[in-house]
């Protein structure tokens, strides 16, 4: 398998996929500072496209992108790579739509066992973060359109 091969691979996760295959890290340049950070976060692909969201809330990761949209995505599980991508905002049908697909995952019993309480869409959709990735590498959204 060529590293191309690899990261599409790392890169075409599922409903199935586990918990340690959709880990990454992100890094965000810091909204007030500029100043580089580095977290890690679960990402999720629905309908050949990849998104980064969250628990309801605010949160640090969404308000770095919200200011500086040009991210690093770095693959670690299988693959270690860093992937330079912009945070695309969602549209309200494909919001509810990831949103939906995200909450199916987190609702899966060998999810919802490590989270306190049974996830609301409602409550999702009305204060959740949720940005698109973009790649940089056509080639990656290329290929990702071709598997869905």
């Amino acid at each position: 398998m060529t590293a191309d091969d690899a990261v599409a691979h790392a890169l075409a996760i599922g409903p199935d996929s586990s918990p340690a295959e959709r880990t990454i890290d992100i890094t965000t340049l810091g909204a007030r500072t500029g100043i580089p950070r580095r977290i890690e976060i679960w990402f999720h692909r629905v309908d050949g496209r990849w998104y980064l969201t969250g628990m309801p809330g605010p949160r640090n990761w969404y308000a770095n992108l919200r200011a500086h949209p040009r991210f690093i995505v770095h693959l670690k599980h299988g693959v270690t790579a860093d992937l330079p991508a912009t945070a695309k905002p969602v549209d309200e049908p494909a919001r509810r739509r990831v949103i939906t697909a995200v909450l199916d995952l987190q609702n899966r019993p060998e999810i919802a066992a490590r989270v306190s309480r049974r996830q609301n869409l409602d409550d999702w959709l009305a204060r959740s973060p949720l940005v698109e990735i973009v790649f940089d590498d056509e080639q990656l959204r290329t290929a990702s359109s071709a598997r869905s």
